[in-house]
């Protein structure tokens, strides 16, 4: 599959996160659960590391795990339960290796990508709590505005020197202004977060422009939902340190 696929499969996941925020928890916490199906069973396979069933178990229960905690826990902790996810997958992941024996390829790969794999899955939880703080959703939707400005840079076909720091301003523009549209958010802290938002996702843009090798629909799922969904941490923790 063709790499400009990633952000069209981005673009559709953002869509249907930002829109199950405004419907009834349990849709949340569905999405959620299939989000880190998702990033779980595609990661191993953009990472073309071994052991491909075992490690999509532990990074999508991981995951899985995490957003229905965060649906349940009382507030104001939403994420408290997050770093014991995040902990026990990485756990699992350096239990996988050792069982894999000694002299296996791609060990350290293997290890270092799957925990980078773990935390993105458990972060995802964000946007549930994002959805429940306070009960306002406005900050969602400039997080979904912000962000798919960002994935519709990245479809250009144009050097990443060019696409990066054009999805970074646009991104940092799109959020103030749909700030004042959509809500009061002042508009420093919406900038912060647009650029904040939009440089973690040319990030991962790069690392599709990196890889060397086809894509298949697994690795095309997980390199797409996978950057969507952990965003929604960074969408909950910047509501809640300097706009709230």
């Amino acid at each position: 599959m063709k790499s400009w696929s990633i952000g069209v499969v981005g673009l559709v996941a953002l869509a249907v996160i930002v829109a199950g925020t405004y419907g009834p928890p349990a849709v949340m916490v569905a999405i959620g659960v299939l989000a880190a199906a998702a990033v779980g069973v595609g990661w191993p396979h953009f990472l073309a590391v071994p052991a491909k069933k075992t490690l999509a178990t532990v990074i999508g229960l991981s995951g899985a795990g995490s957003a229905v905690a965060s649906a349940f826990v009382p507030p104001p902790g939403f994420l408290d339960a997050t770093p014991a996810f995040i902990g026990a997958g990485v756990v699992a992941v350096f239990v996988v290796q050792l069982i894999r024996g000694t002299g296996q390829a791609q060990r350290l790969e293997s290890t270092l990508g799957s925990c980078a794999g773990v935390l993105l899955s458990c972060l995802g939880a964000g946007w549930i709590a994002g959805a429940r703080f306070n009960g306002i959703k406005e900050m969602v939707l400039v997080a979904g505005l912000s962000a798919a400005v960002a994935l519709l840079a990245g479809l250009l076909r144009w050097p990443d020197r060019v696409v990066a720091p054009l999805g970074i301003v646009a991104a940092g523009l799109v959020a103030p202004l749909a700030g004042l549209v959509f809500s009061d958010i002042s508009i420093v802290p919406a900038i912060v977060f647009g650029v904040v938002v939009g440089s973690v996702l040319v990030s991962f843009r790069r690392m599709v422009t990196l890889r060397l090798g086809r894509l298949n629909f697994a690795a095309v799922l997980g390199m797409g939902v996978a950057p969507v969904w952990a965003v929604g941490a960074l969408s909950y923790f910047i509501d809640k340190l300097l706009i709230y």
